[in-house]
Formats: C-alpha cells, structure tokens, sequence
C-alpha cells in the first residue's frame, strides 16, 4: 500500500507548498542554507592570522572593493572574456569564504562553474543575485563586530 492508498477520514488533506525562505531562495537550495555571514568562520581566520587587526583590514578592504569587483565580473562576462571572468570569479569566491562570507561564495562558485565549462551566457543571469548578495554580506560586515567598531585595537605589546 502507498502513501497515496492511505486516507484517514479524521485528517484533512494539506497541499504540498515549496517553502521559501526570506530569502526568496527556495529552501532546498544550498544557497539559502547558507549564512550571509558566518563569523565563527570569521573568528577562525582571525585565529589563523593570529592577528584580528588584519583579519578586520582584510575585511575592510573586502568592503571598499566589492563593487569593483563585481563590476569587473560582470564586465568579462558581458564581453566574452572567460579568462578574466575566472580570475574575477576565483578572487571573489576565496575572498568571500576566508571573510565567513558563505552564501556569496556559494553564489559565486555557482557562476565559476558556468565559466569553467565556457558558458559565459548561463553565468550571466546570476550576476543580479550575486550582486544582490554581495550587497547584503557588505552590510552584514558593516553591521557586525567585525567592522562595527573604530576603536583601534589593544597594543598587545603595551
């Protein structure tokens, strides 16, 4: 007997519904499991440098150039350059998974996997999403501890 062969009088049909995230991203895409951003990631590469002040640079910076480097993404794209589109791709993805940035590096492994294969026009269409999210893990990082405060750091050596 099926699922389907079974009926219990007392129990009221409920229709299947795809559940969607806040996101808009459907729950059972890997995309929407993932955090914006992740700052036990965050805190590792803090330990891994042994150094928050330049974990919280790196960041910074990551910040300063994210529309350029979207921009310059977007651009190899649209022109056809898959080799510029990969080193774009490449630098946003590692960038984004050092900072705990995981969705982003999600996203952008989505669209590295069109470039890799040389189909730039399947990479295309993700480009909004990518920017979107990258938007959102910029404003998460702004928002966190991470780049919250301007108070330098202790001198740990004073």
């Amino acid at each position: 007997m099926s699922s389907s062969d079974f009926h219990d009088p007392g129990v009221e049909a409920v229709p299947v519904v795809a559940a969607v995230a806040d996101t808009g991203v459907p729950l059972g895409s890997k995309a929407s499991l993932d955090p914006i951003l992740d700052l036990a990631e965050f805190q590792l590469f803090e330990d891994q440098l042994d150094n928050p002040r330049i974990a919280r640079d790196f960041a910074r910076d990551f910040v300063r150039l994210w529309e350029t480097r979207h921009q310059t993404l977007a651009a190899a794209v649209e022109r056809g350059d898959v080799s510029a589109a990969l080193d774009a791709v490449l630098s946003l993805r590692t960038s984004s998974a050092m900072l705990g940035g995981s969705r982003l590096a999600v996203q952008a492994a989505r669209v590295e996997e069109h470039i890799n294969d040389g189909d730039l026009s399947r990479a295309r269409p993700l480009l909004h999403e990518l920017e979107e999210c990258g938007a959102r893990t910029v404003q998460e990082l702004r928002e966190s501890y991470v780049l919250r405060s301007t108070a330098p750091e202790p001198d740990p050596t004073a």
